[in-house]
């Protein structure tokens, strides 16, 4: 099984002429400066407008609302994380041992996810991971799986893998059930363990 390949994003916009591509990257960098500095619920779209000096038309037109502007930032954000995974240093990237790059992996996709959770939140609707994300994630780890020689049904193993990175599970465990974070990135592991079945586990 070849390594995937990146694939776009739903809702990503159709190919731009450079300078509206421009313009677009001067827009999500002014949002995502402004989420940096007062956080995803005091960003406004006026304010979005008055950093990239811009008029607030020009920024609905270009993302039609602020649940469109989030969701925009979120597939920004997004692809330059599969580029990490596709070409990115080691151990995330190429070049480290499978096993490496699958806990990289892991740690990597639930620190990206919680990083991100306020913005998913604003985005709502539209910030739904879409197939593309969905697909390109779990062929990447049913790639390594297969790399590990792990037998069994791997596209459903690779779920298996994959579901407990989502943020509802990570909400739960988080914030309602207040587990410490140590445990979840510690559990995954174990699971991952369990999965592949290293030599020093017993199956």
């Amino acid at each position: 099984m070849s390594e995937p390949r990146l694939l776009p994003l739903l809702g990503d916009p159709p190919p731009e002429r450079r300078d509206a591509a421009r313009n677009r990257e001067a827009l999500l960098v002014a949002a995502q400066s402004l989420i940096d500095e007062c956080g995803v619920e005091h960003m406004t779209m006026e304010a979005v407008a008055a950093r990239a000096g811009v008029g607030k038309g020009t920024v609905f037109r270009r993302f039609e609302s602020r649940e469109g502007l989030m969701a925009a930032l979120l597939n920004h954000s997004e692809s330059a994380w599969q580029a990490a995974v596709m070409s990115g240093p080691p151990p995330l990237g190429p070049g480290a041992e499978p096993m490496e790059r699958l806990l990289a992996f892991g740690r990597s996709r639930l620190e990206s996810t919680l990083r991100h959770h306020e913005l998913v939140r604003a985005a709502g609707r539209a910030g739904s991971r879409s197939y593309a994300v969905w697909s390109f994630t779990a062929m990447h780890v049913r790639y390594l799986l297969g790399e590990l020689g792990v037998e069994g049904d791997l596209p459903l193993l690779a779920t298996a893998l994959l579901a407990p990175l989502e943020l509802p599970i990570l909400e739960q465990q988080l914030s309602v059930e207040k587990f410490p974070l140590d445990r979840v990135v510690d559990g995954w592991v174990d699971l991952v363990h369990r999965v592949v079945r290293t030599p020093d586990q017993p199956a």
